[in-house]
């Protein structure tokens, strides 16, 4: 009983950390998905997807959660948002927002050796893989997709920037498979930080600080608002 107690109360937390619910009551064209770059703030609504409401002046639901993966295998916490794919709830958007890969990597591999768990996310070609097979399933349900890359290091120091390679190929495989489908926009962060700017950046220089979240989600409403 005290096992099960403690097992609904972490559910719970979970399924707070998540975000968003989806209900009639808070009706959007707008999903974002995906892990910490973009769950970052939310509890001051300083989010990327409360920028881009902000931006955009209409509501964004925005389920997003911290230490997200793509393969996340623990079915309650999974479904409680740790599992990007299971952060998708079906409903009529007009667009889905996803970031996602970088925990895979680096809680899966270290990024290092990681050549299988990066195929496994997406294939060379950007055709095969989870991720391909997640923002396909997006797509047919008629939404645009907007896949966000991760903010890069302004050239200081970083916990993660031995993931700079890994993180930049499987960036490069996304952006290959969006040239395939006009419907799916690849949305680099590359060239956001001017080198040795931190300010983009919150103090473990892995997330984004407020002003690296804004940034964002106004790139996004550019996407969305089109030329």
């Amino acid at each position: 009983m005290f096992l099960r107690m403690i097992v609904l109360v972490a559910s719970a937390a979970l399924l707070s950390a998540c975000g968003e619910s989806v209900t009639r009551d808070f009706p959007s064209r707008i999903l974002v998905v995906g892990d910490s770059m973009l769950a970052t703030h939310r509890m001051s609504d300083s989010a990327v997807a409360d920028a881009l409401e902000q931006t955009l002046r209409e509501p964004v639901v925005d389920r997003s959660t911290i230490g997200a993966r793509f393969h996340y295998a623990m079915p309650i916490s999974g479904s409680a948002g740790l599992n990007i794919t299971k952060q998708y709830v079906p409903g009529e958007w007009d667009w889905v927002v996803v970031n996602g890969g970088g925990n895979d990597l680096w809680f899966g591999c270290g990024c290092m050796i990681c050549g299988p768990k990066l195929n496994r996310l997406i294939s060379e070609d950007g055709t095969k893989g989870t991720i391909p097979g997640f923002l396909s399933r997006l797509r047919q349900s008629g939404a645009k997709v907007i896949y966000v890359g991760y903010l890069r290091s302004p050239g200081l120091a970083s916990p993660i920037e031995h993931c700079r390679d890994e993180g930049a190929e499987l960036e490069r495989r996304v952006a290959r498979l969006s040239q395939i489908d006009s419907g799916l926009y690849y949305l680099s962060l590359q060239d956001l930080v001017p080198n040795g700017d931190g300010s983009y950046h919150a103090i473990d220089m892995i997330h984004p600080s407020v002003k690296g979240s804004t940034a964002i989600g106004q790139l996004l409403a550019n996407v969305i608002e089109g030329p």
